[in-house]
């Protein structure tokens, strides 16, 4: 309960406000706390908790009149139309699929997009969508390697970890930069709702790069003592063998 409670509190706050980031948590805690051998039977508990409170949250949403809704109207109707598809897709999802289809294997090359003056926001939520217009096919599955790459790289850092904060603190804020830029690039793809989510060290943005930037300073701060204890050690053993 220590643990369960507040990730639920917590992400019952933001869900009101912004459901996408309220999701994003919750996975990432779930992760979490199954790295952390917590027993299954509670994972299943929590994971269970935050559907049934998610789904009559939605439910009662959902009711309301739409001049009450304030700002949980917006991922009402993302999610309406992305369910419905009788309604067509959304301005933003059509102008995305556009630039996705003409960039083909190699792209137009950096500069030449053209739905960049027809896509809202291509600079920020719908920045890989742009990517793969001018970089293409080879472009797009680059921008995935790299962020794979950044979470093995974080995963070779929690084996050295000498200590169980810096492993947890490491995992959870690589898990999370690199779920919300699949979260990202899942949305431009249409394979997700749209969420409003940054693509992490891409899209342009204060608040986001700011974070982002915390983040990549915390990994490197644990790979940094991890490296300094490494080159202690072989100091330590000749110090011994002198004596």
């Amino acid at each position: 309960m220590p643990i369960i409670f507040p990730v639920l509190l917590v992400t019952g706050l933001i869900f009101w406000d912004n459901f996408s980031t309220a999701v994003l948590l919750f996975i990432t805690s779930l992760v979490l706390i199954f790295i952390g051998r917590i027993k299954f039977t509670y994972i299943a508990s929590m994971l269970g908790i935050g559907i049934v409170a998610a789904s009559i949250a939605i439910v009662i949403l959902f009711s309301l009149p739409q001049g009450q809704q304030g700002r949980v109207g917006t991922w009402k109707t993302r999610i309406t139309n992305y369910v419905d598809v009788s309604k067509g897709d959304s301005y933003q999802v059509e102008q995305a699929k556009i630039a996705i289809a003409t960039g083909g294997i190699v792209g137009k090359m950096p500069g030449n997009s053209t739905q960049r003056n027809f896509l809202p926001h291509p600079y920020s939520d719908f920045i890989f969508a742009i990517i793969i217009e001018e970089y293409g096919l080879i472009g797009g599955v680059i921008i995935v390697l790299l962020y794979l790459i950044l979470l093995f790289r974080a995963v070779k850092i929690v084996t050295k970890a000498p200590g169980t904060f810096g492993s947890f603190l490491v995992i959870g804020v690589a898990f999370s930069l690199v779920f919300q830029a699949m979260i990202n690039m899942g949305v431009a793809v249409d394979l997700l709702p749209t969420t409003g989510q940054p693509l992490p060290l891409v899209s342009m943005g204060g608040t986001s790069i700011w974070f982002t930037s915390l983040a990549i300073g915390i990994i490197l701060s644990v790979s940094k003592e991890i490296d300094k204890k490494e080159t202690d050690a072989p100091n330590l053993n000749i110090a011994n063998v002198n004596e």
